[in-house]
């Protein structure tokens, strides 16, 4: 087989080098472009604040998965800023008894305004259970409990199934994003790339109009009142 004549592997590597050029610079583009996506997500997170406590709402929904979320919306409920809590994407093997007794929530309240879900197994099933227990119980202001990393798509996935209920994120803060402190923590940068990518994702699919799973869990009831919620009630 004859080899390559020398004019033409100058050719090879020129091609070569140009190709791995372009490659390199595009790879550079691409870590500045992410860098200031994620600076401008850490930004927009950092400069939320809670609602005003005299503020009121029709409905409460805490996400699960966090910290604190549960114990401060029982504690906005106990106060009055709502009606009735949901408390959405409870592990299917967690009663309400359980839930009480780890938060040591008021056992009166906890059993006339608190309701519980099983179905949703993440964000945009968190969405789709709340929306559905908002429209069933004709609830239109609602206060969304959640991470406050986690309140920029919440709201996303909310606003998209229920544009007709006006949304208010109050966010438990885990890490302060108002100084530079957390730049030094990895746990904290790993929990916020994560987030900030899901977000990123979340926001290309609603762009292009992607149909995705519902994000419920199969066979599993309706939000119960958690006074009934029960493991034998779990399906």
């Amino acid at each position: 087989m004859a080899r390559p004549s020398p004019s033409r592997w100058k050719r090879l590597r020129r091609v070569g080098h140009h190709g791995l050029r372009a490659v390199t610079v595009l790879g550079i583009i691409a870590v500045a472009v992410i860098a200031i996506g994620f600076f401008r997500f850490t930004d927009m997170v950092g400069d939320l604040e809670t609602p005003r406590d005299s503020e009121r709402y029709d409905a409460i929904v805490a996400l699960t998965g966090g910290y604190q979320r549960i114990d401060r919306a029982l504690e906005l409920l106990e106060s009055g800023s709502g009606k009735r809590l949901l408390i959405s994407g409870v592990n299917p093997q967690t009663s309400g008894d359980a839930i009480k007794r780890a938060t040591g929530a008021n056992e009166k309240l906890f059993a006339c305004c608190v309701d519980i879900g099983y179905q949703a197994i993440d964000t945009i099933g968190n969405a789709n259970e709340a929306s559905n227990w908002i429209r069933k119980n004709g609830f239109h202001k609602v206060l969304i409990v959640t991470n406050n990393y986690h309140i920029p798509r919440s709201l996303m996935e909310l606003e998209a199934v229920s544009p007709d209920v006006e949304f208010t994120g109050y966010p438990v803060a885990h890490t302060d994003l108002r100084d530079e402190t957390w730049l030094a923590d990895p746990t904290a940068i790993r929990t916020l790339l994560t987030e900030y990518f899901k977000y990123a994702l979340a926001r290309a699919r609603s762009y292009v109009g992607t149909k995705t799973s519902d994000g419920l869990r199969t066979g599993a009831p309706e939000p119960v009142p958690a006074a009934t919620a029960t493991s034998a009630a779990v399906y």
